[in-house]
């Protein structure tokens, strides 16, 4: 038997194919490894970018409002009563007794009128009673013996009747006679000028030797006499908040020449219409004033302190949205889409403002809202639990 020997130069290619087929087998791996990586980098990056492209917000809770903010408002102040002074009878002024600032009392001479006239008047108006109680008394006398005569047929009932009606006319012009000298010594009396009430002279237009006429249209006041223990305040509230404006409320004022002092009034009455030029309510306050600090007439400025209206809630002025669709916010639904809501601000209050309609107390409005959010647009929420505005 015979066998024929393996050519040496077969072994070493076989070593080599199977080299080869390793060495590919283990380039596919690496090339497969490679791609697997890409693929998996490459979902890695696009889930990375959907994720990014997603807005991240923070939330606010709208929180129900402590109080109802403050009003402010301008208002002005004057005298509890105040009463300008005019002549009654004319005249020249004889004498003054008092000048602006002086306090006087009820009754207190302020001034004296010379009145020539209505004194020739008057002392022509007592004569004229004079003679008209003259006649009145022959009348009588004479009305009297007529009907004594009467008794024993001397005289007839017609001429008795004439006597009588003689004295019954001249009586009445007695009447008449008194009357007008009673009307002109009332009205000497006004020559007399007096304080209405006790008060101060807040006003002197006159002086000794000046002509005076009687009346109060065209002719300047003499005085003006005005009481200040107590002070009005007088103030226009505008027709939205006139509702929470009632008697017996309270508020504070300051005054220009008192900065940093605040003094407190009490609404005491309210027009109950509304000025249809200005759109507001005119409403009374009351002050003390025993100190005569505050003066009539003064400026002040007035602070109420509102009530908290229903379904009103606050939130940070950041989360408003002015644009082409008007006043909104956006919300937050419990599927973190974002839903905008039309609102209506019922107070501004710097940084935080009152939301009257449009809000529910649970919704989830987002503060400071990224440009180019539209409805429907998925968000990721920074804090799932909000936060309160409690801001303002």
């Amino acid at each position: 038997m015979s066998s024929e020997p393996t050519p040496r130069s077969s072994l070493p290619q076989r070593q080599l194919s199977i080299a080869g087929i390793a060495g590919a087998i283990v380039a596919v791996v690496i090339v497969a490894a490679g791609v697997t990586v890409r693929v998996t980098d490459a979902r890695r990056l696009k889930n990375w970018t959907e994720a990014e492209a997603i807005p991240t917000v923070t939330v606010i809770a709208p929180a129900q409002p402590a109080s109802g903010g403050m009003l402010d408002l301008p208002g002005r102040l004057e005298a509890f009563t105040s009463a300008p002074i005019y002549a009654r009878v004319s005249g020249y002024l004889k004498s003054w007794r008092v000048d602006i600032g002086d306090r006087v009392k009820a009754g207190e001479e302020l001034a004296i009128i010379d009145t020539p006239e209505l004194d020739q008047q008057l002392n022509q108006a007592k004569a004229d009673l004079a003679s008209a109680q003259a006649d009145a008394s022959l009348a009588k006398t004479s009305a009297e013996r007529w009907q004594a005569l009467l008794a024993s047929d001397s005289v007839s009932r017609q001429e008795v009747d004439d006597r009588t009606q003689d004295y019954a006319a001249k009586k009445a012009r007695v009447i008449s006679a008194q009357a007008n000298v009673d009307r002109l010594v009332a009205t000497k009396a006004f020559a007399k000028i007096v304080a209405p009430f006790d008060g101060v002279i807040t006003a002197r237009n006159t002086d000794i030797g000046a002509l005076i006429n009687a009346g109060s249209g065209s002719e300047a006041q003499l005085f003006s006499v005005s009481s200040v223990d107590k002070l009005r305040v007088y103030v226009h509230v505008p027709q939205d908040y006139a509702p929470m404006v009632k008697p017996g409320d309270t508020a504070a004022f300051t005054v220009p020449e008192f900065p940093g002092k605040r003094f407190a009034a009490q609404v005491v009455g309210l027009a109950d219409s509304v000025n249809a030029a200005s759109g507001t309510t005119l409403v009374q306050l009351m002050v003390d004033n025993p100190g005569h600090l505050l003066l009539p007439g003064s400026f002040v400025n007035l602070h109420f302190a509102l009530p908290v209206r229903a379904g009103t809630l606050r939130v940070p002025a950041s989360t408003l949205i002015f644009d082409d669709h008007g006043l909104r916010l956006a919300t937050v639904d419990d599927h973190d889409e974002v839903h905008f809501k039309p609102v209506a601000i019922e107070q501004d209050l710097g940084n935080a403002v009152q939301i009257g309609s449009g809000l529910a107390a649970s919704d989830r409005v987002i503060d400071t809202p990224p440009d180019g959010l539209a409805e429907g647009d998925h968000v990721h929420v920074a804090s799932a639990a909000g936060k309160a505005a409690h801001h303002g």
